[in-house]
């Protein structure tokens, strides 16, 4: 739901009114709605003082019922198998996980409810344990849900080629708030040479499977002993390393080490990995700006990194490997 501000007041009063008219339909004895944001959905924090806080989405009108029960599915096994929490449905009072009326038989648009997983955002002074332990989750939750066995009518999206080739074209529509010609030709040469690397790819073996989608550092949390993956609205089908390349995004080179190693403790690794995780770090840096190109207020912060994705862009073209060399930014187009 990326709004501009012109209607982002509108959507929000929308949402919060959709909050208010689902939560009759759960038993909760709540104190509080907090709105946190909107992402593909809009998300608010529901207090109670007896039963702990909890996650309410207010999903987009479109959103399939059946994708969301998916991920809930999902969820709900890796909760019982893996060993740190995630969050988990809460039903409704009808025994229904995904509601859409409130009071009075009032139409809403989907909304869903999980359990709150307690925590702080990763920091962004990492320190070396915590750079490996983030690999290790990451593998761990890969094991995890290579072992789960999907039900009839499980459906959830897939992140490879074809949706890279969408989040090019909506990156075409808006590119030119931020990028200059010649730095476009630019984008549009590393999107060609990823797809061109897809082609070697199989959907299917050890490196393919069900994926969390979204592992950036605004999706883990540190509750102080471990670090926890939440908001898995975008899990689905892809290669395990595109979920480790996201996280890589935001880590010095140093880190990014670690991080790997952490992961190979627990998943191998192919033996080109650090190409492939090179190609899915450039498609993951692609697609973030692709999902942001069209808020007004992300423009500025847009503009502002274009120095060191530019470097990683050429280092990418030009065939070196960057993974863990500290780039120096390039000057942007006048």
């Amino acid at each position: 739901m990326n709004m501009n501000s012109n209607h982002r007041n509108e959507g929000l009063n929308k949402a919060r009114a959709a909050a208010l008219a689902a939560l009759p339909q759960y038993s909760l004895a709540w104190d509080k709605l907090v709105f946190i944001g909107y992402s593909d959905s809009a998300t608010f924090k529901v207090e109670t003082a007896s039963t702990g806080s909890y996650l309410l989405r207010v999903h987009s009108e479109g959103t399939r019922t059946a994708e969301l029960a998916s991920e809930l599915q999902l969820l709900d096994t890796l909760s019982r198998t893996l060993p740190y929490p995630v969050p988990t449905g809460l039903a409704a009072a009808s025994g229904e996980y995904i509601v859409h009326s409130g009071e009075a038989g009032l139409s809403l648009p989907p909304v869903t409810v999980t359990h709150w997983v307690e925590g702080n955002l990763l920091e962004d002074d990492l320190s070396e344990l915590q750079a490996a332990e983030l690999g290790r989750m990451a593998g761990e939750l890969h094991q995890a849900a290579a072992c789960f066995a999907p039900p009839a009518g499980f459906t959830r999206p897939r992140w490879g080629a074809d949706s890279f080739k969408l989040e090019m074209e909506r990156l075409k529509r808006h590119y030119p708030s931020f990028l200059s010609e010649r730095e476009w030709l630019d984008y549009q040469a590393a999107a060609a040479k990823i797809l061109r690397q897809f082609a070697s790819l199989k959907p299917a073996g050890e490196g393919y499977g069900l994926i969390h989608g979204d592992l950036h550092s605004g999706n883990i949390i540190d509750d102080g002993r471990q670090l926890l993956p939440i908001d898995f609205g975008r899990c689905g089908y892809g290669y395990y390393l595109y979920d480790l390349a996201a996280m890589l995004l935001g880590l010095t080179p140093c880190q990014r080490k670690l991080c790997i190693d952490g992961y190979a403790s627990v998943r191998p690794l192919p033996e080109n990995a650090v190409a492939q995780l090179e190609c899915f770090f450039v498609m993951v840096m692609l697609g973030n700006y692709s999902h942001h190109a069209d808020n007004p207020e992300e423009i500025s912060g847009l503009r502002e990194e274009q120095p060191y994705a530019l470097a990683y862009l050429r280092q990418f073209l030009q065939g070196n490997s960057f993974l863990f060399e500290r780039m120096m930014p390039v000057l942007p187009d006048a």
